[in-house]
């Protein structure tokens, strides 16, 4: 119950595998796998991985640690937080997915982000840093909403481009996002035809009882796109916190109604990180930052730093990660609770999920299960 008296919405989880400092990826999958199946047991709706390259996260093959979720798990809905368009042909992620429902049937979320197709728009940004957006820091309703981080601040690009074309079959012609989400709806529906006119049907894939799902971090082509076709949109606080309320308006200015979606369909992503005391919180969480960071300047996200060895960040390094800082739910479990209460309503999602991310994994662990249980999701026994 919230702290109005009132029913919360339903909670779910995105993980990313992050590899910890000292760790392995293979250990990071292992963490990944126990976290879904207490998230299971805890009463948690969905568990969500995303996809990152050449990172210290091992989640990068998403359909394939999909897969091993949900053989390791019974009734949790399992999905992609989200397949990188752009990176992929649309029949390989319709197969892949079709492959696991075939198996699995009724559990999976099929989202989709337009992340691989962000080269031009690095490209043009330059290496060359830009200036914090002007625009201060506002408070509303107990939400804090930064200004928005532009990718013309990214320290150093030349990584993620290299990414990019690591990831490209050369001289293939891309494929726009809306074109290749229009691809996977005609793959999963039985409709789709080449540009000759020729019909194709997945096999598996063709009929999957799978959800789809876009994401999107502004008011730009994946929230509009959501709208216009009626399907549910997850938009990205935890990402992109100074473009949240934006982001949100434009799925609900565009939404035409569907048939399976009547009415908007809204999740709202948070990072958390919960412990006993708010001490513990922020000690746990004092390396956030040095993660963000490691991002934002281009080289990728690193190795998980140990909070009790890790030196702290600069006063440059601190103002390039300081709205992922400042928008990070660190505390106890109420403290966290009513803070993702005050999103929730900010922003009328339907449904939250959260991301938690700890150097240690009983530290990952203890952090949702606290959560679940100050959430109300089932009776979570205390450890």
């Amino acid at each position: 119950m919230s702290a109005a008296g009132g029913v919360r919405v339903p909670l779910s989880i995105l993980d990313l595998s992050p590899v910890s400092a000292g760790s392995t990826p293979q250990q990071a999958i292992r963490n990944t796998i126990d976290l879904a199946r207490h998230a299971e047991s805890w009463g948690y709706r969905r568990f969500w991985v995303a996809e990152h390259h050449f990172a210290q996260v091992a989640s990068s093959a998403t359909a394939t640690l999909i897969g091993l979720i949900a053989a390791a798990t019974s009734t949790i809905r399992v999905g992609s937080a989200a397949v990188q368009l752009g990176h992929h042909t649309s029949a390989s992620v319709v197969e892949s997915f079709g492959t696991i429902d075939a198996l699995h049937p009724g559990r999976l979320d099929l989202g989709l982000g337009r992340s691989g197709h962000q080269a031009d728009k690095i490209r043009s940004a330059g290496v060359k840093p830009v200036a914090v957006p002007e625009r201060s820091t506002e408070v509303r309703e107990g939400v804090v909403i930064p200004p928005p981080f532009t990718p013309g601040q990214v320290l150093d690009t030349s990584r993620l481009l290299a990414g990019f074309e690591a990831l490209s079959l050369p001289g293939a012609r891309p494929v726009g996002y809306t074109e290749q989400v229009e691809q996977i709806r005609a793959l999963l529906s039985g409709g789709y035809r080449s540009s000759e006119g020729v019909a194709l049907h997945a096999v598996p894939g063709e009929g999957a009882d799978v959800q789809l799902w876009l994401f999107g971090s502004s008011g730009g082509e994946s929230a509009r796109l959501a709208g216009r076709l009626g399907l549910p949109f997850a938009a990205n606080y935890h990402v992109s916190p100074g473009t949240i309320l934006e982001t949100v308006a434009a799925y609900r200015e565009s939404f035409q109604p569907s048939v399976k979606y009547p009415k908007p369909h809204l999740v709202v992503s948070a990072d958390v990180l919960v412990a006993q005391d708010r001490a513990r919180a922020e000690h746990l969480a004092s390396t956030f930052g040095h993660w963000v960071y490691s991002i934002r300047s281009g080289a990728g996200a690193a190795a998980y730093q140990d909070p009790d060895t890790a030196p702290p960040l600069t006063p440059h390094q601190q103002r390039l990660v300081q709205d992922r800082v400042t928008t990070q739910f660190v505390g106890t479990p109420a403290e966290v609770a009513d803070r993702l209460t005050a999103l929730q309503q900010l922003t009328g999602a339907d449904e939250l999920v959260v991301t938690s991310v700890t150097h240690g994994h009983e530290d990952r662990l203890d952090s949702h299960r606290l959560l679940a249980r100050e959430w109300g999701l089932t009776h979570v026994r205390a450890a």
